[in-house]
């Protein structure tokens, strides 16, 4: 047998070292990812390669049996168990299936408006990074009992660096920490330089971390190999292509009813109890011979292709274990997301691949789909396993999934499994309150009355605010999310206030043409009576610009609201609710500042796919990041407003959310300093923009006029100059990487920084970086490859031992 992993290691010198089982788990592929070459493909995991149903689901009771000797029955019996999406969705529930008494749940890609968000986090080298936790049931990770939390297990398919593990450490021990975790992969490959930072998660929460893996081993990387493989894909397309060609089968699917149990959950996506475990295993036999009498009889189906669908895994996987169990010659795989590159060689993971649009309105767009090893299989019968939500037109149009499938195999059938719609448990299930109006100037913010309309609660009342190094401990540690306290207010030295005033002076008017350029866009393209909604508290200078803008130069008065967002917890959906109830969703126009590595995007855009008819793209001044399509410019530069904190934002402190304070029907909340209201320049900082609008209106029909033909498509090339800061910094967390001015700022203002990247010869745009660097201790280093002008650093030891006793940083040797 040729190992499916030599023709990439023969190209590339990627080898794989460690226990003698991996070449029989794991062979390699390339992928189209600019983040990372290779592509670990697993034989035994049923996502790309076909396999015995028996051998998929039996790796993943083997784990978890082994992680129910690990904790013995009394722990066992209280873990729940979650999974990453989209691959480990069926092994993460193998691994339940062997603890037995477990509930189980994993991450999803899909919202659902009802749902609130338990968690999320980002898997960066993925080709779908964001990940929701979305269970039915809010108590999901409370479950313990008297004795309290107990273990969480996680699961993924490999355990290649850590990050995305981590990542979830992180959220999920901010928000229900508990004393155990259990990471299980089928591979831990981490390299030397990775194993540690487990270790140092343990020792900072005092939580045991364990690590259970069916082999182990490491990826060994020449240095030039993300380049190599980015040609070698380009080398190979040209051989390999395959664009989607529309083709209708010869025959119709066959359409099998399954007899699927009434409000028997899909799968564990909003969360599987050992109750439904149980159901399912019960219900087995009868949908297996429904699917055999559709077929035939076990004479006719002949060699079985079982293909489930994305994250819907674990249903079709055990459909096909009840189908091998009845005597039927069966495999099992699944469509994916993932673009790799098909190469056939028997030295090569992915032989063939077919390509297909997606068919299930998914959050993030459009887009092309794959089944791997499917064509050239050998099947006689190919049975697509969806759920109802993917059940659409485009599933059976010609060019979709089962046209593509009639050309693999000589039969196809297909079976529907009902998509399980969520009800949260809440205390109450009525009407929810009428929400109040907003708030408004001078009782709450310094701006004018009909500048903005805050959709927020007033927490002026509550003491929230933490010094900055305790606060950042207790963020880093995983003991509080950043959301539910405040940063004391920064109170700037007169030197800084200086700094300020002639920064403002010197970049009005180019200010002036960014906020006129973006107004223009946005009433040319998305409305021409936008609603403007600004992201707190950032985005409302901006937004309060714009709408002066507008009427300014159209005689348009232009609503203009802020709302709260919170990374990992997603946007104020009450605040949501009341836009929707008093203006049409499509008129609302989302606004920020500036860009970074577009994470806020990013969240933007997971969390109104659940709310019908908002448009997700955000509006921004400047977008150095690249993430967006409507700006000002991408120019990084100093925007004035960015130097300070509520002092030019209407006196308004960060959003605020936390449990005991917002409630189910509240909005988020913030605080209003008006004893600040001496040091407060943010009506000085509307009035010095707007003064210069009748200086720029011709530079800014230009501007518009070139951006109208101009390719504005986001690149994300922030996200990955970020990515490659964290892994050469040895931070290996794209959180405490802050790129550009604004966000730079913010680390020296808020949060314990490291160190500063600043470009190499950026002159008054850094001036104020380069004071407050200097007043914490903080060393700034020249650089020539920054595709911004700066990036700030968080200081990645997580304790106040990161600040001496005068506040400024040390070292991190």
């Amino acid at each position: 047998m040729v190992w499916t992993g030599t023709w990439v290691s023969d190209r590339l010198g990627i080898e794989l070292a460690g226990d003698d089982e991996l070449r029989g788990l794991l062979g390699l592929a390339l992928r189209r990812n600019p983040r990372r070459a290779h592509l670990l493909v697993s034989g035994v995991l049923g996502k790309h390669v076909p396999q015995l149903p028996s051998v998929v689901h039996g790796h993943g009771v083997t784990l978890g049996r082994r992680v129910r000797a690990l904790l013995g029955p009394e722990e066992a019996a209280r873990a729940v168990v979650l999974g990453y999406a989209e691959t480990a969705t069926a092994l993460g529930h193998a691994v339940a299936d062997g603890l037995e008494t477990a509930p189980y749940l994993h991450s999803t890609r899909r919202p659902v408006a009802s749902v609130p968000s338990a968690g999320g986090f980002e898997e960066s080298h993925s080709h779908a990074t964001s990940h929701l936790l979305l269970p039915e049931d809010p108590a999901f990770f409370d479950r313990g009992g008297e004795a309290g939390r107990g273990p969480l297990v996680l699961v993924d398919d490999e355990f290649s660096t850590g990050n995305t593990v981590l990542n979830t450490l992180r959220d999920l021990h901010a928000r229900h920490p508990r004393d155990h975790y259990v990471i299980v992969a089928l591979v831990d490959m981490r390299a030397p330089g990775d194993a540690g930072r487990l270790a140092a998660f343990a020792e900072e929460t005092g939580a045991r971390v364990d690590v259970v893996a069916h082999a182990r081993g490491t990826v060994r990387l020449p240095e030039d190999v993300l380049a190599r493989g980015l040609r070698l894909v380009e080398e190979q397309d040209g051989r390999t292509a395959d664009p989607l060609v529309p083709c209708a089968p010869a025959v119709a699917p066959v359409r099998l009813e399954l007899g699927w149990p009434a409000g028997l959950p899909d799968g564990g996506r909003h969360g599987f109890t050992p109750d439904h475990r149980a159901r399912l295993r019960e219900a087995l036999p009868a949908m297996a011979a429904r699917i055999v009498d559709g077929l035939g009889g076990p004479g006719q189906a002949g060699r079985v292709l079982v293909l489930g669908f994305e994250e819907l895994m674990y249903a079709p996987l055990v459909l096909a274990r009840a189908l091998e169990e009845a005597g039927l010659d069966v495999r099992f795989s699944t469509t994916t997301r993932s673009p790799v590159l098909a190469v056939d060689d028997p030295g090569y993971a992915i032989r063939t691949r077919l390509a297909f649009p997606a068919h299930d309105d998914p959050a993030d767009g459009p887009g092309e789909r794959y089944a791997y090893n499917v064509a050239g299989g050998g099947f006689d019968t190919v049975l697509a396993v969806v759920d109802s939500a993917a059940d659409t037109p485009a599933l059976h149009a010609p060019g979709g999934l089962l046209a593509q499938l009639a050309t693999a195999a000589p039969r196809v059938a297909l079976a529907v499994v009902p998509a399980h719609t969520p009800v949260p448990r809440t205390p109450d299930r009525q009407e929810p309150p009428v929400l109040p109006a907003p708030l408004r100037g001078p009782d709450f913010s310094s701006y004018e009355p009909d500048d903005v309309g805050w959709l927020l609660q007033d927490l002026s009342a509550v003491r929230l605010e933490a010094p900055v190094e305790e606060r950042e401990e207790a963020v880093q540690r995983g003991g509080a999310h950043y959301a539910e306290s405040l940063p004391v207010e920064y109170q700037p030295t007169e030197e800084y206030q200086e700094l300020y005033r002639d920064a403002l002076a010197g970049s009005a008017a180019r200010i002036a043409r960014a906020v006129g350029t973006v107004t223009e866009l946005v009433l040319a393209e998305r409305s021409p009576r936008p609603v403007l909604v600004s992201l707190a508290r950032a985005g409302t200078p901006v937004g309060v610009l714009m709408r002066r803008w507008a009427r300014h130069r159209h005689g348009t008065e232009l609503p203009h609201y802020a709302v709260s967002i919170v990374r990992g917890r997603g946007i104020d959906a009450n605040a949501l609710r009341w836009l929707a109830a008093h203006h049409d969703p499509a008129d609302v126009v989302f606004v920020d500042g500036w860009t970074g590595k577009g994470a806020i995007t990013r969240e933007l855009a997971d969390a109104l796919a659940g709310f019908p008819g908002f448009d997700p793209e955000i509006a921004v001044l400047a977008d150095p990041g690249s993430c967006v399509r409507t700006y000002g410019t991408r120019e990084d530069f100093l925007i004035p407003s960015a130097c300070l904190n509520s002092t030019v934002s209407g006196l308004i402190s960060r959003t605020v959310l936390r449990d005991d304070l917002v409630g189910p029907h509240d909005y988020h909340g913030a605080k209003f300093y008006r004893e600040l209201s001496g040091s407060d320049v943010s009506r000085d900082f509307v009035a010095a923009v707007e003064d210069r609008f009748d200086e720029v209106a011709d530079a800014v029909d230009q501007q518009v006029k070139e951006a109208a033909s101009a390719d504005r498509a986001p690149t994300w090339e922030g996200w990955a100059a970020v990515e490659r800061i964290s892994e050469e910094q040895g931070i290996h967390d794209v959180n405490l990487v802050k790129p550009g001015v604004g966000e730079t700022t913010r680390v020296l203002l808020r949060r314990v920084p490291w160190k500063i990247l600043a470009r190499r010869g950026a002159g008054a745009d850094l001036a104020h970086i380069r004071l407050l660097a200097e007043q914490r201790g903080v060393p700034v280093e020249e650089r020539d490859d920054l595709p911004y002008t700066c990036v700030g650093l968080i200081h990645p030891r997580y304790t106040r031992g990161a600040t001496g006793a005068d506040g400024k940083a040390v070292g991190s040797a």
